[in-house]
Parts: C-alpha cells; sequence; structure tokens
C-alpha cells in the first residue's frame, strides 16, 4: 500500500452513541495485509452493555486480542467479529494472502491493517455471512465442553440470543433426554424449538418453571443434570439454581458487567451440592489442555457452523454509516431481532 487510504469507523463515544467516523488507513507494517470488510457481526450481550454504559471502564477490553487492547473508556472501537477480503499486502511477501476471505477478532471498520498471524482463513465451504458466526459458534462450542453433557441427561439453556441458540443448537446434536430453553421474547423461543428444543418457555411467568419441574420430575431427580446461563439476567442465576437437581452443573456463560449479582445460596443449594462452572473462552479448560488447543477447538466450531448454518439467524443486515439505528433497534426493540450484521457497500469506493 503505497498511497493514503480513508476507511469507516466504528465508535461508541458515550451512554447509547455511537459514530461512524471517517479516517486514514495506517500504512502497512512487515507481516501486515490489508482487508477490506464485507461483513462485521453485533456482539449484542458486550456490546449493549458498552452502549448502555453497563461495562466497567478499567476493565481490560480483551487481553487475547491484539486489535482490543484498552479499557472500556470512551470513545473506544468495540467489535470482534469481522469477515473481508485480503486486498494488498506489505513490505514483507504475504500476496500469497491476497484474494483469500478471511476472519478477524478485529471492531467495526471498512478497511483495516492485520498481522497474518491474526487472520484466519475461512474454509470455502463456509459463507461469509456463516463465517461471521465464528465467535459466537466458538462460546457455544466451548460451554458445551464445559458442562460436559452425558448421553440421556435433562439439559436447561437460561437465554436464547444468539449464543444461547447456537448453545442449544450444539447441544441437539447430543442424544439428551430433555432439552429445555427459556427466553422472554415468543420470536427466539419459536426459533429454539425449531432446531431442537423440546421446549421453550417464557422465563417471567410462574407457571413456566411448573411445567418444568412436571419435565424434569423422574425417578431418579426432580431437577436438571445440567443448566446454561447465557440470558444475562441476573435472576436467571437464581432461577437456575432453582431448577437444578441434586450435585447439577451450572454453566455460567453471562458477563453481567457491572450489574450486581444477588444469589439466594440458602439451605437447598448446599444440600444439593449444585455446582456453579465459570466458563470464558478465551482460554481452553484444564481438562482439555492435553488433547485440545484453540486451533483444535476453531476446527469443530467451522464444523459446527457448517452444519448448523447460522446466517438463517440474521434479522437485519445494515450499512456501518446506519449503526446509531442498529444499536437503537438492539436497545429499544430486542424482541424484534436475533442477529443484526453490518454490511459494507462503501468499502469498495473507499478503496481508492
Amino acid at each position: 500500500m503505497d498511497k493514503t487510504l480513508n476507511r469507516l469507523s466504528l465508535y461508541f463515544t458515550g451512554l447509547k452513541s455511537v459514530e461512524v467516523c471517517r479516517e486514514t488507513v495506517p500504512f502497512l507494517q512487515p507481516g501486515q495485509v490489508l482487508v477490506r470488510t464485507l461483513f462485521s457481526a453485533i456482539s449484542a450481550g458486550t456490546e449493549l452493555l458498552i452502549y448502555r454504559r453497563q461495562a466497567s471502564s478499567q476493565q481490560p477490553l480483551d487481553t487475547s486480542i491484539r486489535s482490543l487492547s484498552g479499557s472500556f473508556q470512551f470513545p473506544l472501537k468495540y467489535g470482534y467479529s469481522i469477515v473481508g477480503t485480503v486486498v494488498s499486502a506489505g513490505p514483507e511477501d504475504n500476496s500469497v494472502w491476497i484474494g483469500k476471505t478471511v476472519f478477524a477478532f478485529h471492531p467495526h471498520e471498512s478497511l483495516f491493517a492485520a498481522d497474518v498471524d491474526d487472520l484466519i482463513e475461512i474454509p470455502d465451504h463456509i459463507s461469509p455471512l456463516d463465517a461471521v458466526f465464528l465467535p459466537n459458534m466458538e462460546t457455544a462450542v466451548n460451554f458445551v465442553m464445559d458442562g460436559q453433557p452425558v448421553l440421556g441427561e435433562k439439559v436447561m439453556v437460561f437465554g436464547q440470543g444468539i449464543v444461547g441458540l447456537l448453545t442449544t443448537s450444539v447441544l441437539s446434536q447430543f442424544p439428551l433426554k430433555t432439552l429445555i430453553t427459556l427466553d422472554q421474547f415468543p420470536l427466539r423461543r419459536r426459533i429454539s424449538q425449531q432446531i431442537g428444543a423440546q421446549i421453550s418457555l417464557d422465563p417471567n411467568l410462574k407457571e413456566s418453571f411448573s411445567n418444568i419441574q412436571s419435565l424434569l420430575r423422574d425417578e431418579y431427580s426432580t431437577g436438571a443434570d445440567l443448566v446454561y446461563e447465557v440470558s444475562g439476567n441476573t435472576e436467571a442465576l437464581n432461577q437456575a439454581i432453582d431448577s437444578t437437581g441434586f450435585n447439577g452443573r451450572i454453566v455460567i456463560g453471562s458477563w453481567y458487567g457491572s450489574k450486581p449479582v444477588n444469589l439466594r445460596l440458602d439451605a437447598g443449594f448446599h444440600r444439593s451440592r449444585i455446582r456453579l462452572v465459570s466458563s470464558q473462552v478465551s482460554t481452553i479448560a484444564p481438562g482439555f489442555q492435553g488433547r485440545w488447543n484453540k486451533s483444535r477447538r476453531f476446527q469443530t466450531a467451522w464444523q459446527m457452523l457448517g452444519k448448523i448454518k447460522p446466517s438463517q439467524f440474521i434479522s437485519r443486515s445494515i450499512p456501518l454509516s446506519q449503526a446509531p439505528e442498529a444499536y437503537r433497534i438492539l436497545d429499544e426493540n430486542p424482541d424484534e431481532v436475533i442477529q443484526i450484521v453490518f454490511s459494507y457497500p462503501d468499502s469498495e469506493e473507499n478503496y481508492v
């Protein structure tokens, strides 16, 4: 790259405020290539915490991702799911990358320089729109690994946002006895049942838990063996505890940000020997590290993407220039959408 290029970049600038700015693309350094973006996916859970100013400003963004250095202080770029085409290479000979469609953990912007070590080439059988779900699918695979479901178990998933739906999709591949999901929005519950949940219920209705108790009760136990909490709702963790049987395990995938979590850890919790399991995709659980690494987990995530084809969950494709509208919809009308992706119809004209 021997000439100045412009790009569009998204910044979170304050409470419920985002701006799309035109800025200069840095010159490529040795080992870097230039990527022109095709699509990027909004991570509604984390990005709404930032948008609503519920993320701790002192916490680092992500120490495992080079493009997400710094902390949650405004103004900031954020986003970690972007797919594009490599259009040029830096001073070192990385021309073999030119023309490849790649995935990157990178904030929302129309052109960006990336170290080739930070790029993942997308398999030929995976479409770009399915590929933007790679981080969420990797998270779902990690949840299932951390929960270690067993044949014939009774499993529940609280929350059917995109991560919850992908977790349900992966769990539906197992020969479980029962797979129950919960979400407050009818659209999500309907899709959840279409992809494999035996039943999907509204956690805000008392009768839902009476129904769950009858579904989970058998001659062996009265609760779930394995429960996932991925709703982002702090009260759901108490509901998960109440629904879990003796020696059951609860995998906590939600990040609550600065929202306080008030757990009711009463005698029933202790007598039931319930296990609370934290889960985070940036690492591999120690019990798997002798056989698994991130490359193997990515390979599994690609396989699941090819099988499930999560682009079916995309509700809206919105140009990056209209980003404020995308976050407004997610904030005010979450019942209407599952996943919003940004498109980049103007990235071609910026590459001049």
